[in-house]
């Protein structure tokens, strides 16, 4: 079996993969991930997860490369990390009352056969009409400056919805298992087996 690289430093991410209970190891990608002048969100995250993966490829020559990537879409609007507080509470207030749909681009590729696969998941969160005392309260709280849209829906950040709605919920903490799963099997790689 060709070991597994997750081509992320994401902790999040890692955890994901540690429920799959395979063995795997991480690396850090080194990835511009500057949107291009109209790229939409589907095709960002594909582009950016399968420049993850393809970034590792020299290092890892006999190995299964998992790249990911996410953005969340606001009105229209792609929307990354916050990075700090005042970015996060102008995101929260954007989403307050909205629908806001996740991006998460998966790529899987297989560095001894040089085979590639990569798709985009979506995810929509709900959000309740938020006023800035629960705002301020929440950023206060878990501090999301590295999650897209200002939020760990794996933490308090539920307290935020009204309702999810997606395929698979860990797509929207930033892997989509489910998907991954499938890849993985059309690799000879069962998580069950």
């Amino acid at each position: 079996m060709p070991q597994l690289v997750l081509a992320s430093t994401s902790s999040y991410r890692r955890a994901l993969l540690e429920k799959l209970q395979l063995p795997f190891i991480t690396a850090a990608p080194q990835t511009d991930e500057t949107p291009l002048p109209a790229e939409t969100a589907s095709v960002l995250v594909q582009r950016l997860a399968l420049a993850k993966a393809t970034a590792l490829t020299a290092r890892y020559p006999q190995h299964l490369i998992i790249g990911s990537d996410q953005v969340c879409v606001i009105n229209g609007k792609i929307v990354g990390k916050p990075h700090n507080q005042e970015n996060a509470i102008k995101q929260l207030e954007q989403a307050s009352g909205q629908c806001v749909t996740f991006y998460t681009g998966l790529a899987l590729i297989n560095t001894a056969t040089n085979s590639q696969n990569c798709l985009c998941e979506t995810f929509d969160v709900y959000f309740r009409s938020l006023n800035s005392a629960e705002i301020e309260g929440y950023l206060t709280r878990e501090q999301p400056w590295n999650c897209a849209g200002s939020f760990k829906s794996e933490g308090l950040g539920i307290t935020l919805f009204d309702r999810l709605s997606g395929r698979d919920p860990n797509t929207l903490v930033g892997l989509p298992l489910i998907a991954l799963t499938q890849m993985l099997i059309e690799q000879g790689i069962n998580p069950l087996l």
